[in-house]
């Protein structure tokens, strides 16, 4: 077996909540993950991905580090000042790291997507631009949305379906036309082949055909080696649709 290269490092990939967590990190060069949660795989560093709540300096990764060691304590003994918070008893790792470095240039999450814990190499992390690159998926919204340009086809992109107060779908495209509503979904591989996702994508089609909406997947294979007969499906369902929305302000022209 080959020997292990030090930018063949396993990383995972987590999440900053708060500015507390951000604050922590840079001042005292820890992180705490649920032991319940926590991620089975070993890692040697981790990256922190800090969400859009914070602000402009959000969505993206900025910062890493080399794991040194780690404790199991309760919630409480991290955070003593929240004794009363629910998880409180709760045990979590205590994960102690070395320098906290800055990456040459943020890993931005340009096309958005959930970011959760996940894992990638020291190697990527350095090398990446943005998320789809940091986990090694194909860039496929973008070859759809630059195929959808080619062909002159009238679409919005990560339009938003209302399900209820708590829950929204992103869509990667809508069309609008005049006798109905196309989804266009775009399925990479390594995003929606585990089981939980399967069923979370079955309700999500099965809600938005409820409301009406034709829904149409494309697998990462489809659109990398049949890109043409993607962009062919698509103008035949708008045909069939009554060709594409005449008035209102419910589509922008991608041409």
């Amino acid at each position: 077996m080959a020997e292990t290269t030090k930018n063949d490092k396993i990383v995972l990939v987590a999440v900053l909540k708060n500015a507390r967590d951000l604050k922590i990190l840079l001042q005292e060069k820890w992180y705490h993950i649920p032991v319940k949660t926590c991620p089975k795989m070993k890692f040697k560093c981790v990256a922190f991905y800090q969400p859009a709540l914070f602000g402009g300096s959000g969505k993206c990764i900025k910062y890493y580090s080399r794991v040194l060691n780690y404790s199991i304590l309760t919630r409480k003994d991290l955070f003593p000042k929240e004794l009363k918070h629910p998880n409180a008893n709760d045990y979590y790792f205590k994960v102690n790291l070395g320098e906290i470095n800055e990456l040459a240039e943020p890993i931005k999450n340009i096309i958005p997507r959930r970011v959760c814990f996940g894992f990638t190499t020291l190697r990527r992390l350095l090398e990446s631009k943005n998320i789809l690159q940091l986990y090694g998926v194909a860039p496929t919204e973008q070859i759809i949305e630059n195929a959808l340009k080619r062909a002159g086809i009238k679409t919005k992109a990560q339009h938003y379906v209302i399900k209820n107060t708590q829950k929204r779908y992103r869509l990667d495209f809508a069309i609008f036309c005049n006798n109905g509503r196309i989804a266009i979904e775009c399925d990479n591989k390594k995003a929606h082949s585990s089981k939980i996702q399967k069923v979370k994508d079955k309700t999500k089609n099965n809600f938005l055909r409820g409301k009406g909406w034709y829904v149409i997947h494309f697998s990462e294979r489809k659109i990398i080696f049949g890109l043409d007969g993607c962009i062919k499906k698509v103008q035949s369902v708008v045909k069939i649709l009554g060709g594409y929305q005449s008035q209102g302000k419910n589509f922008i022209n991608t041409k």
